[in-house]
């Protein structure tokens, strides 16, 4: 247990933050990875609700989105499918898809929204189907309903924050005809982290952060800036399952978001530990100076 003096400097060290992102738009993406272990989801789901709600009271508008790459495997082999991917996209049929729906939207997303109202009832949940949400094109005929977004309705991200609920987003969009398309919820984050002109966007994943040696935890890079990350990503000293991540972080960092961060999601409240603290918990992208 924390002496009264160390509980009274973490509070003072976070006062400085959360006059900072007051009123600002914090988009936090929750990848199926770091909720993949279902003994530790309900706990770990009620934790990242706290950190929303926390930072909710003090006024900054959360944004949640999340994934479910490997519960979507889970599912897709109970109904006898092999999941298939190409470029790090998953191939998508018409069967594949009704998955993916099921379980972002049907389950996911009302275990998250649940987790939230269980500690005060303003979690609401959007598909990216809801509204116009999320536009998607058609990535590439050989995917199959694998989108890309073309455009986000912030404004109606907007409304919800402003009515003083709590966004939790699935990442299946549709096009202008209303056809459905599995989007990956790295862009799908990003893209809506630029349209709301958010301040951060915080990856939650299986992974401490970017590390210099894979094999060790206590080799986190703690802050990179845009050409560091460029730079690491050209001479392949960064693992091919963090390049997606780094990809979407550059791209919402140079759309305008004032930094990105992946961040270990199975750690108890990461959220408030990177936000709130000096030291932080991840790792930090930002602009070159």
């Amino acid at each position: 247990m924390m002496e009264a003096g160390e509980t009274a400097e973490v509070l003072v060290q976070a006062l400085p933050y959360i006059r900072r992102f007051a009123g600002k738009v914090v988009v936090v993406k929750l990848g199926g990875a770091a909720i993949a272990d279902a003994d530790a989801a309900a706990n770990l789901d009620r934790a990242m609700a706290q950190d929303i709600l926390l930072l909710r009271s003090v006024g900054v508008r959360c944004v949640l989105v999340h994934g479910g790459g490997p519960q979507i495997d889970q599912f897709m082999r109970l109904a006898g499918k092999e999941p298939e991917f190409r470029n790090g996209l998953r191939v998508t049929d018409a069967e594949t898809l009704d998955i993916v729906r099921m379980v972002l939207v049907g389950k996911i997303n009302r275990d998250l929204v649940a987790a939230i109202n269980r500690e005060e009832p303003v979690g609401v949940g959007v598909s990216g189907e809801d509204g116009g949400l999320l536009r998607a094109v058609q990535v590439d005929p050989a995917l199959g309903f694998v989108g890309e977004v073309e455009a986000v309705r912030a404004k109606l991200l907007h409304q919800l924050l402003d009515d003083g609920l709590a966004p939790v987003v699935s990442t299946v969009g549709a096009d202008a005809a209303g056809q459905p398309y599995n989007i990956n919820a790295d862009d799908a984050a990003m893209a809506i982290a630029v349209a709301m002109q958010a301040e951060k966007i915080v990856y939650l994943t299986g992974a401490p952060g970017l590390l210099e040696d894979v094999n060790d935890p206590a080799s986190l890079v703690h802050r990179l800036t845009l050409g560091e990350l460029r730079a690491r990503m050209e001479d392949g000293s960064v693992s091919k399952g963090m390049i997606p991540k780094l990809r979407a972080c550059a791209s919402a960092v140079e759309g305008g978001v004032g930094s990105a961060h992946i961040i270990d999601g199975r750690v108890p409240h990461a959220i408030l530990i990177e936000l709130l603290t000096h030291a932080g918990i991840g790792t930090m992208i930002q602009k070159d100076v």
